[in-house]
C-alpha cells in the first residue's frame, strides 16, 4: 500500500477541530434538550455520562485507531483487516450517502429562514391577510404564524405522503446553494476542509455564548433553567431513559458512518489519538449540556410569555363578562377570582365556561418538542417575541447553518475518502471531479425532498436510514477488531503508534461492555419495530391547523424495509462475494493478516 503520498492534516489541532465540527451538530441543539425534558431534567445526565464512558469514548477511540493505523477510508481499512469485512466499509458509505441526501435539506431550510430574517417584521411573527383583505388566512388562524410559515411557506406541505406535487423552487435553490458551499468546503479534500473547520468548529460557540447571555436575561428564563436542573430521579427506574441515553451518545458522536476513520486516516502515524478521543467526546457532551442551558432559558421565556398571556386573557374575560373594575383582577389573583365567580355567579359563569383556560407554567414547560419542531417552530416563536428579533434570528440560523455544514463535511468525507482510495477511479478522475460528482448526485436525489410530500420522505430517512444499520455496523466493527483481527494484535498496533499499550479500561470496554451494550440496543430496536405495528407519520392537516397521525401506505412500508436492508445486507453479501472469489481462484479461506 502506498501511504507516503497520502495528504495529512497540517496540525493535530486541525484534526481535533474537524472531529468537533463533525460530532457537534444539530442533535446537540435539538435532541439532547428534548431528552432532558422527557427524562427528568438534570437526572438524565447520570445515565448520559455513564454511557459516554461505557460506549461513547471507547468506540470513538477505536475508530480513530483503525483509521490512523490503516491510513485508508472505511472500505479499504476493513478490507485490509480481513477481505471478508469489506462490506462493513460499504455499509458505512451507503449509510453516509443516505444521511447526506436528507441532512443538507435541513441546511436548505436554515438558508430559507436566514434570508427571510432580513425584513422589518419577521414573516412568522404574524399571519398573512387573505385574498379579500378582510382578515387573516384561515390555515394560519387555526394554527399559529410560526407553524404556518414552516408548514406552508417553507415546505408547502401536502396533506399526506400520497399527495405529490411539483418542487418548491425557493427550497430547491436553497438546496443548490447548500450543496455548492459543501463542494467548495471539500473540493481539495483535507487541505480545504482543514481550513474551513477553524470557522465551523468555533463560531457556533460564539453564537451559543451570545445566546446564553441574551437567554438568561430574558423574562422567565430562570424558570426554564430551574426546570432543567431539577432532577426527577424516579426517571432512572425507567429503562427507556437508559436506552435513550445510550443511543444519544452513540448517534451524537457520529460512530459507524466511516467519517472518523476517514478523518483519522489523514493523521501522522504517531498522533496521540487516545487523548484526542477523550477530549473530543467530552467537548461534544459538554456542548450538549451548554446548548441545553441556552435552550431551556429560551423555553423558560416562551413558557412564561405563554403563561402570562393566558392569565391576561382570563383576566380580560372575567372583567368584560362581569363588569368589574380594571384594578380588581390582576394576573396574581385571576385564578382565585375564577373560582370565586364560579361559586357566586354560577349562571353568568356558565356562559363563559367554554372559554376558560387552565393556565399552568408547569404544563407549558412540560411540552416536549424535538427535531425540526424545536429548531424551526419553538425557537422561531421565542425569537419573534424578543427585542431586536431580526438580529437574534440571523444569529440563530447562521449558527444552525454552521453546525449543519460542519457535520456535512464529515458526512461527505466518509464517502469521498474510500472512493479516492480506489486506484481505478483516480486513474481517470481527479479528486476534485470525484468530489463534484458525489455532490451533484446527492443534490439531484435531494431535490425529491423539496416536493410537497418531500417532508414525509425526509422523515422516513431521518427515522430509518441511519439507526438500526449504524448499531449493526458498529457492533460488527467492535467484534471484528476484538475477535477476528484480535485484541492483542490491536494492542500491538496501538503500541506501535503511541509507544504504549492501551490500559485495562479500553480493553474491558472493547472486549465486553461495549459489544454487550450495542447488542442490547440492536435487539431493543428490532423488538420496537416489531411491536410498533404499522409505521406511522405526522401529516399536516391544514383545516385543523395541526399534525395528525397517519399510517404509511404499503409502498412507504416497502421503502422503509429496503432502506433498513440495503445497508445491513452489504456486510453478508460482500463476505459471500469474497468467499466465492477465493473459491474460484482456489485460494484457501483463512484469516487475512494485514502487514
Amino acid at each position: 500500500m502506498s501511504k507516503e503520498a497520502r495528504p495529512s492534516w497540517d496540525s493535530p489541532m486541525q484534526f481535533v477541530l474537524a472531529c468537533v465540527s463533525y460530532a457537534v451538530g444539530l442533535g446537540n441543539v435539538w435532541r439532547f434538550p428534548y431528552l432532558c425534558q422527557m427524562h427528568g431534567g438534570g437526572g438524565f445526565l447520570i445515565p448520559y455520562l455513564l454511557m459516554l464512558f461505557l460506549e461513547g469514548i471507547p468506540l470513538f477511540c477505536m475508530e480513530l485507531a483503525i483509521g490512523q493505523k490503516m491510513r485508508l477510508g472505511s472500505i479499504g481499512a476493513w478490507t485490509a483487516i480481513s477481505p471478508y469485512l469489506g462490506g462493513l466499509g460499504i455499509a458505512s458509505v451507503v449509510t453516509s450517502m443516505y444521511l447526506c441526501l436528507y441532512y443538507n435539506v435541513i441546511n436548505a431550510w436554515s438558508f430559507w429562514y436566514l434570508f427571510h430574517s432580513f425584513q422589518s417584521v419577521l414573516p412568522w411573527a404574524e399571519c398573512p391577510v387573505n385574498a379579500n383583505r378582510t382578515g387573516y388566512l384561515e390555515e394560519c388562524e387555526v394554527a399559529s404564524p410560526t407553524q404556518y410559515f414552516f408548514y406552508r411557506e417553507t415546505l408547502n406541505i401536502s396533506s399526506s405522503i400520497d399527495e405529490n406535487g411539483g418542487l418548491h423552487m425557493g427550497q430547491a435553490l436553497c438546496l443548490l446553494l447548500a450543496w455548492i458551499i459543501v463542494y467548495l468546503f471539500i473540493v481539495r479534500g483535507v487541505k480545504s476542509t482543514g481550513m474551513v473547520v477553524y470557522f465551523t468548529a468555533t463560531f457556533p460557540y460564539v453564537v451559543l455564548f451570545i445566546y446564553l447571555i441574551r437567554g438568561v436575561t430574558l423574562h422567565g428564563a430562570w424558570n426554564g433553567v430551574k426546570y432543567m436542573f431539577t432532577p426527577k430521579l424516579e426517571q432512572l427506574a425507567n429503562p427507556q431513559t437508559w436506552i435513550n441515553a445510550a443511543t444519544q451518545i452513540f448517534f451524537s458522536l457520529g460512530l459507524g458512518f466511516g467519517s472518523l476513520i476517514a478523518f483519522s486516516s489523514y493523521n501522522h502515524h504517531n498522533n496521540d489519538f487516545e487523548k484526542q478521543a477523550v477530549v473530543i467526546s467530552l467537548i461534544n457532551s459538554g456542548t450538549s449540556v451548554f446548548a441545553s442551558v441556552v435552550t431551556f432559558s429560551i423555553y423558560g421565556f416562551k413558557a412564561t410569555f405563554n403563561y402570562e398571556s393566558c392569565l391576561e386573557r382570563m383576566r380580560l374575560l372575567c372583567l368584560n363578562a362581569f363588569d368589574l373594575s380594571e384594578e380588581s383582577i390582576s394576573a396574581e389573583n385571576v385564578t382565585a377570582w375564577i373560582s370565586h365567580l364560579n361559586i357566586t355567579h354560577p349562571e353568568r359563569f356558565a356562559a363563559i365556561a367554554s372559554k376558560i383556560e387552565h393556565c399552568s407554567l408547569e404544563a407549558e414547560l412540560d411540552t416536549a418538542v424535538e427535531g425540526t419542531g424545536l429548531a424551526f417552530i419553538v425557537y422561531s416563536e421565542a425569537i419573534k417575541n424578543m427585542p431586536l428579533s431580526q438580529l437574534w434570528s440571523v444569529l440563530y440560523f447562521i449558527m444552525l447553518l454552521l453546525l449543519g455544514m460542519g457535520s456535512m463535511l464529515g458526512n461527505v468525507t466518509a464517502i469521498i475518502t474510500p472512493l479516492a482510495d480506489i486506484k481505478l477511479l483516480t486513474r481517470f478522475l481527479s479528486s476534485e471531479s470525484i468530489n463534484g460528482l458525489v455532490c451533484l448526485l446527492c443534490l439531484l436525489l435531494g431535490f425529491g425532498f423539496t416536493s410537497r410530500s418531500g417532508s414525509y420522505w425526509f422523515t422516513i430517512f431521518n427515522e430509518y436510514a441511519a439507526t438500526l444499520s449504524l448499531l449493526f455496523i458498529v457492533f460488527i466493527e467492535v467484534i471484528s477488531v476484538c475477535y477476528i483481527y484480535g485484541l492483542r494484535r490491536f494492542e500491538r498496533d496501538i503500541e506501535d503508534m503511541l509507544g504504549h499499550r492501551p490500559n485495562w479500561y479500553w480493553k474491558v470496554m472493547w472486549a465486553v461492555v461495549s459489544p454487550l451494550l450495542l447488542f442490547s440496543l440492536f435487539i431493543f430496536y428490532i423488538i420496537n419495530y416489531i411491536q410498533g405495528g404499522t409505521p406511522t407519520y405526522q401529516a399536516w392537516d391544514k383545516d385543523l391547523g395541526r399534525s395528525v397521525v397517519k399510517e404509511y401506505p404499503v409502498y412507504g412500508q416497502v421503502f422503509i424495509a429496503l432502506l433498513l436492508l440495503s445497508a445491513l445486507s452489504c456486510v453478508p453479501l460482500a463476505a459471500l462475494h469474497s468467499v466465492c472469489r477465493r473459491k474460484q481462484r482456489g485460494t484457501p479461506i483463512r484469516e487475512h493478516r494485514h502487514a
